[in-house]
C-alpha cells in the first residue's frame, strides 16, 4: 500500500478518534453515522472489493432480507464483498457490513453465509459497536491508534504497515465484543433468519467450520473477534430447539450459491478452504 494512503489513514483515523471522545455509554446515533462513514471512506483504500455486480447483488439481497425481517432500524445498511481468501466477516459502526470471499466460498450452503450476516447484523442493530467505540477509549482504542501512527511515520513503517493486512487494527477494537453481546447476536441472528426464511442452523453448521478450521491449525480471523466455543453452539442449538422454528426454512437456494462461489472462484482465483 502506497506509504501516502498509510500516512492520511494514521492521521484520519487518529482524529476521528479524538473527535469522538464521549466518555462512556453508547454514542448518539448522529456520532454512531458518521463514525460509520468515516471508517467506510477509509476502508476503501484499505481493501479489495469484489466489484462484479452478480456477486455484489447476491449478498446485498441476503443483507436486505436480514435487515427487513429485523423490522425498524435506525440507520441505512451497506453490505460489502471482500477480496480476501480468509473466514472473515465484521462490522463497522451505523450498518456497513463486510464479508471476505473466504467466507462465502467455505459456505456449504446459503444459510450458513445468511447465519454469518445475520450475526454482523445483529451486532450492528444492538449497536454493539457504538458501546465497544466507547468503552475503549481512553488506553484502547487511542492507544492501538498511537501505535498504528507511530509505525507510520517512525523508520521501519514497512513491516509494521504490513500488519495491517486489508483490515485496519482499530476495527478488530471494535469487533472485540463481550461473551455477553455474542450470545445477544447469536439470539439476534436465530430469531431474524426464519423471519428471512432462513433456517437458523446454517449459523451453527458453519461454526462448527470455523472450529474445524482452527483444530487444524488454522485459526480464522472471524474466531479473533467471535469465539466459537462448543459451549456457545451448544446454547445456540438450544435456543434454536426452542424456537419452534416454522416449515419450510431455507438451507439453500436452488443452486445460486454455488454459482456465485464459481464466479468469485473466477475472479479471483481462490479455492475454497
Amino acid at each position: 500500500m502506497p506509504r501516502r494512503l498509510l500516512r492520511s489513514l494514521g492521521a484520519t483515523l487518529a482524529l476521528t478518534a479524538l473527535a469522538f471522545l464521549p466518555g462512556c455509554g453508547t454514542l448518539s446515533l448522529e456520532k454512531e453515522q458518521q463514525l460509520g462513514a468515516e471508517y467506510a471512506r477509509e476502508l476503501r483504500h484499505q481493501l479489495d472489493f469484489v466489484r462484479e455486480e452478480v456477486v455484489v447483488s447476491y449478498v446485498e439481497q441476503i443483507g436486505r432480507d436480514l435487515v427487513k425481517a429485523a423490522g425498524p432500524q435506525p440507520f441505512q445498511y451497506h453490505f460489502y464483498v471482500v477480496e480476501d481468501p480468509t473466514l472473515n466477516a465484521f462490522a463497522v459502526p451505523a450498518g456497513y457490513i463486510y464479508v471476505n470471499t473466504g467466507t462465502i466460498l467455505a459456505a456449504a450452503n446459503a444459510s450458513e453465509l445468511a447465519g454469518v450476516m445475520a450475526h454482523e447484523v445483529g451486532h450492528a442493530a444492538l449497536r454493539h459497536l457504538a458501546e465497544n467505540y466507547n468503552k475503549q477509549q481512553g488506553a484502547g482504542v487511542l492507544y492501538k491508534l498511537g501505535a498504528l501512527g507511530a509505525a507510520i511515520f517512525l523508520p521501519g513503517a514497512g513491516a509494521a504497515a504490513a500488519q495491517l493486512g486489508g483490515q485496519l487494527a482499530v476495527i478488530g477494537v471494535l469487533n472485540s465484543f463481550s461473551r455477553e453481546a455474542e450470545a445477544e447476536a447469536d439470539n439476534f441472528a436465530v430469531e431474524v433468519m426464519p423471519k428471512a426464511g432462513w433456517d437458523p442452523h446454517g449459523l451453527v453448521t458453519f461454526f462448527q467450520t470455523l472450529n474445524a478450521e482452527a483444530a487444524h491449525g488454522r485459526p480464522p480471523e472471524f474466531l479473533s473477534s467471535h469465539p466459537t466455543t462448543e459451549k456457545r453452539i451448544e446454547a445456540t442449538q438450544a435456543r434454536i430447539r426452542a424456537a419452534k422454528l416454522p416449515e419450510g426454512l431455507k438451507e439453500g437456494d436452488a443452486g445460486k450459491l454455488e454459482i456465485i462461489q464459481r464466479r468469485i472462484r473466477l475472479l479471483t482465483g481462490h479455492a475454497a478452504r
